[in-house]
């Protein structure tokens, strides 16, 4: 019998309130996400808020596969009062514990603040707390500031490549 999905929940961090992703974010994160620059290593451009909230509709309704959770968060700045990024996981089901591929954006404004480090850490810790035991995620060698919040997070590089990123990785408990 399979375990049940992992479900994005609230959790906040000493500047952040991560909230569970709700298709009604997609405007306000449309304009968060809208600098092209944020695709310098990823690929791809902003998209519209239209197509943010079919995106975010896909998102919302959850993986098709019944051994995958898909996890989002946007992230609001308590002092702002506005959201400011996202994070994510996707968590597979696994034999000897679940893996946790995570992703960050913060938007361009708020980079530089800490805010992605500071969700990201969070996150693991979050994943930890469940039936997670490895957390993975896949950085451009060139991308050093996502490298940097890898590393924040408790992620170490590994010599393994996917698509031209590096796999980073993290176990967690024994």
């Amino acid at each position: 019998m399979s375990e049940p999905r992992v479900s994005a929940e609230f959790f906040s961090t000493p500047r952040l309130d991560l909230l569970p992703l709700r298709v009604e974010h997609a405007e306000e994160m449309a304009a968060v996400l809208s600098d092209p620059a944020l695709h310098t290593f990823i690929g791809g451009a902003p998209h519209s808020p239209g197509a943010l909230r079919a995106r975010y509709e896909r998102l919302v309704a959850g993986a098709p596969d019944p051994a995958v959770s898909w996890c989002n968060w946007v992230l609001r700045s308590r002092a702002e009062g506005r959201l400011v990024g996202t994070v994510q996981a996707t968590v597979t089901q696994g034999g000897a514990g679940h893996t946790a591929e995570i992703a960050w954006v913060v938007g361009t404004p708020w980079q530089g603040r800490g805010f992605a480090s500071e969700a990201a850490l969070a996150l693991v810790e979050w994943l930890g707390r469940g039936p997670v035991r490895t957390v993975v995620a896949h950085i451009h060698p060139e991308h050093l500031a996502s490298a940097a919040v890898a590393t924040a997070a408790g992620l170490a590089p590994t010599e393994e490549e996917q698509d031209g990123e590096r796999r980073w990785r993290l176990l967690l408990g024994d």
